[in-house]
């Protein structure tokens, strides 16, 4: 089998360069999304929308619109990438058109009217963001050697964090912070804010092309009775790929639905961390920010490290200590309080993200056949999609029985518990592989 879809020997080009698209795509998922353009769409221009349905409403069902197409097609776009050879294309299709789309949002003015132009914009940005992320992480085993793909998994996703941290900087204090940042940028309808959009559509496209020129492409010989199965067809072979998969290799279907819970418990303490940090502990609202910018940057550390410990240990062992020291620090943040009580605990808490993303995505690639990784990293996308509702569900819920926002806490807790309750009946995995099929030997013993 060709080096080209398994790396033959460690080159640090290549780790760089593909390491560095994660670095630029957190200008979509940190300042798009999260942070600054999200904002700004809702409290913004869409302030005094006319009407009973209020424009957070709107942005809420135009992401989740966005969200179905990603669940019911990142399976077969994954499975199309592999059979055809053609997975750094897919990937450079899905990327100009996040680029393409993030610059688009310059036009969206502060003005109701423009609200629609920014919602469709938003989600179809979304779509392909979500959907890039299947070949994306597909390329893992193309980047890193058997031995090596945890290193590589956890410097690819501590780059995405720093990457989301200096551009959010960036755009602070250049261009939002006082009056137009310290560029002095004119605020009148949008117009600091849209250029942040400008800015974060560059800073993608920039760092991307490096994995374009170093990476090459998946050998189409990988998959030669695929190759020409249309994409309407692509979904009869993922049945019957389940199928299978479900006869012959139940337990990365374990990991799938178990990865599916505790994924959307570690996305809500990033989504509920900032309204903790303000409604129960007393951080100032203006230093909501500044603990982002270190709970990112202690995930990010956090992740690097527990790389070399997922080469060492095996994944699966540092996803479990990850769930299981976040628990615990969950219970403590429970029943303490003040802001420097939740500086050393929350962050304490991020410490362990990373690692638990970081280790998710590398025990799927051990697991996965040679050839199937961009279908089963769709199936990825599609189970954390199907699960997205619960952390938020149960953080509401848990905040009604309570009557403060800290009792959501709990809600968090038990999505993360449920994974991980969940990941203990799946095996711990002995080798890749991607090693057995290079070397000729069965893959029956790959799990023990």
């Amino acid at each position: 089998m060709t080096s080209s879809a398994v790396g033959a020997l460690p080159q640090r080009g290549r780790v760089v360069a593909w390491s560095l698209w994660d670095w630029g795509s957190a200008a979509f998922n940190a300042v798009i999304i999260t942070f600054v353009f999200s904002v700004y769409l809702v409290d913004a221009v869409g302030d005094d929308l006319p009407g009973a349905i209020s424009a957070s409403t709107w942005y809420g069902w135009a992401i989740g619109a966005g969200a179905f197409v990603v669940a019911v097609s990142a399976p077969a776009l994954g499975q199309r990438s592999d059979a055809t050879g053609r997975r750094k294309r897919t990937l450079a299709v899905l990327t100009a058109a996040v680029v393409v789309l993030t610059a688009a949002l310059f036009f969206v003015e502060d003005d109701y009217r423009y609200l629609w132009l920014g919602l469709v914009l938003v989600s179809l940005a979304s779509i392909a963001f979500e959907l890039s992320q299947v070949p994306y992480f597909a390329m893992l085993r193309q980047v890193s050697t058997p031995d090596t793909l945890g290193r590589v998994s956890g410097i690819g996703w501590a780059f995405g964090y720093l990457g989301g941290i200096v551009l959010l900087l960036i755009c602070y204090f250049g261009f939002i912070s006082g009056d137009g940042g310290l560029l002095g940028l004119s605020t009148e309808n949008g117009f600091n804010i849209r250029l942040v959009a400008l800015l974060s559509a560059g800073w993608f496209l920039i760092f991307a092309i490096p994995l374009f020129l170093s990476v090459p492409e998946l050998p189409a010989e990988v998959n030669p009775d695929r190759a020409d199965v249309g994409f309407v067809e692509s979904y009869r072979v993922l049945f019957s790929e389940l199928r299978t998969m479900w006869r012959e290799d139940r337990d990365v279907l374990r990991f799938l639905i178990a990865s599916a819970f505790y994924r959307d418990g570690l996305s809500g303490v990033f989504t509920f961390g900032g309204i903790l940090a303000v409604s129960v502990y007393g951080i100032d609202a203006a230093d909501v920010i500044l603990f982002a910018v270190a709970a990112n940057v202690v995930s990010a550390a956090g992740a690097w490290i527990a790389g070399y410990f997922d080469d060492a240990w095996g994944s699966r062992r540092v996803v479990i200590a990850s769930l299981v020291s976040m628990l615990i620090v969950a219970l403590v943040l429970l029943f303490v309080a003040g802001p420097t009580m939740f500086w050393i605990f929350g962050l304490a808490l991020c410490l362990f993200v990373g690692p638990a993303q970081a280790a998710s995505r590398t025990y799927l690639t051990r697991a996965t056949r040679l050839g199937r990784e961009g279908q089963n990293f769709g199936l990825y996308a599609m189970t954390g999609r199907a699960a997205s509702f619960l952390a938020p569900t149960l953080f509401g819920l848990f905040v009604l029985i309570g009557g403060d926002d800290r009792w959501g806490i709990v809600g968090i807790m038990l999505v993360l518990a449920a994974g991980l309750a969940l990941l203990l009946r799946v095996p711990e995995l002995t080798a890749d592989r991607a090693s057995d099929a290079l070397s000729g030997e069965s893959h029956g013993d790959a799990v023990r």
